[in-house]
């Protein structure tokens, strides 16, 4: 491979894969095909090198855009995705619109100039786990975690729509004998990240001198990655992968959203208890957890950033670094959140 079109690569875990590839492998060029609506940032690319990366603003589902690029490289990585669960309770549309269809026009150009495809997912599309509490014993124990054997399950017009996604493309490898792989990932976190999202929402509050918002009680468990991680994972299974084969991709980094945020008030100067619970989101998945030991055991890969706290104080940092990046879309999002009662 000497040149790879990354869908979504101006948003926040492609952009983070986008950096990840310039920084450690020189000879590869990189197209980002990206439409640039609110969740993508032509900022979070300042600063690569123009004669390897190059932006063409456009939408994965425009089939003369997509074949146009696609007959210049050699691989795509898929992660364009619309992508916010709340969004996609709201108007499911633009889901179905981008994750399905999108996804169709890709494996299209994929199959017809024999290109090396991978397809980037979400753990969402199993539907949740019990919550440990809730398991027999208590809770003891590791408790069941998603492989890529598990059925899906989804619960939200987004987890959907991803799922469907996965189903095209796993059809394709079948079908049409499309050189594929998958991978699903737990929930990221790290730098571009959009502030609707929990973490980084729940930092610009502190530091915008909002008080910090919890759904619920707190207890819906997610397995958290550093996005770094996320990207050496998905090089990892696109140069090493079997064709045809999903990869589950995560850490060991099982959290719920009251330990996290706590944490992050801890690491912010903040009483740990200096936050305002709203109500809860509708059909909201209780926990996530991946067993990530196919990736693991296979492709010889392991995350690095183990330690969740380290990480996260890194991540608070850059977004208090990066005042510029967020501040002007703060108003807006909050309002966002208040109309729906979060």
């Amino acid at each position: 491979m000497k040149s790879i079109l990354v869908t979504g690569g101006a948003g926040f875990i492609g952009s983070n894969f986008v950096h990840y590839v310039v920084n450690n492998f020189p000879e590869i060029s990189i197209t980002v095909l990206d439409k640039l609506t609110y969740a993508g940032n032509e900022q979070n690319l300042k600063g690569l090198p123009e004669d390897r990366v190059q932006l063409v603003v456009g939408d994965i589902a425009d089939k003369e855009e997509v074949d146009k690029l696609a007959q210049e490289v050699d691989a795509i990585v898929h992660y364009a995705a619309e992508s916010h669960n709340d969004n996609s309770l709201i108007d499911p549309f633009p889901f179905v619109q981008t994750n399905l269809i999108g996804t169709y026009v890709l494996i299209e150009a994929a199959r017809k100039y024999n290109l090396r495809y991978h397809h980037v997912s979400t753990d969402e599309v199993y539907g949740d786990l019990p919550l440990r509490e809730d398991l027999p014993g208590g809770g003891e124990g590791e408790g069941e975690k998603f492989t890529a054997e598990t059925a899906y399950n989804p619960s939200s017009p987004y987890s959907s729509t991803k799922a469907g996604s996965d189903l095209l493309v796993k059809a394709w490898v079948r079908s049409f004998g499309l050189k594929a792989t998958l991978s699903n990932c737990s929930n990221n976190y790290g730098p571009y990240q959009h502030i609707e999202k929990f973490i980084p929402r729940q930092i610009t509050n502190v530091l915008s001198g909002i008080s910090p918002k919890l759904y619920g009680e707190g207890k819906n468990v997610r397995d958290w990655i550093h996005t770094e991680d996320h990207s050496s994972a998905v090089w990892t299974i696109l140069t090493k992968g079997r064709i045809g084969e999903t990869y589950l991709i995560g850490s060991d980094g099982e959290k719920n959203n009251k330990e996290v945020l706590e944490l992050i008030l801890e690491l912010m100067g903040q009483p740990k208890d200096a936050y305002e619970h709203v109500k809860d989101r509708p059909g909201h998945d209780l926990r996530y957890a991946i067993d990530a030991s196919k990736l693991y055991d296979e492709l010889d890969w392991k995350p690095e950033f183990t330690d969740f706290k380290d990480g996260l104080e890194e991540t608070i940092n850059w977004y208090r670094k990066n005042h510029d990046w967020w501040k002007a879309q703060k108003n807006q999002v909050e309002a966002k959140y208040a109309e729906s009662g979060q």
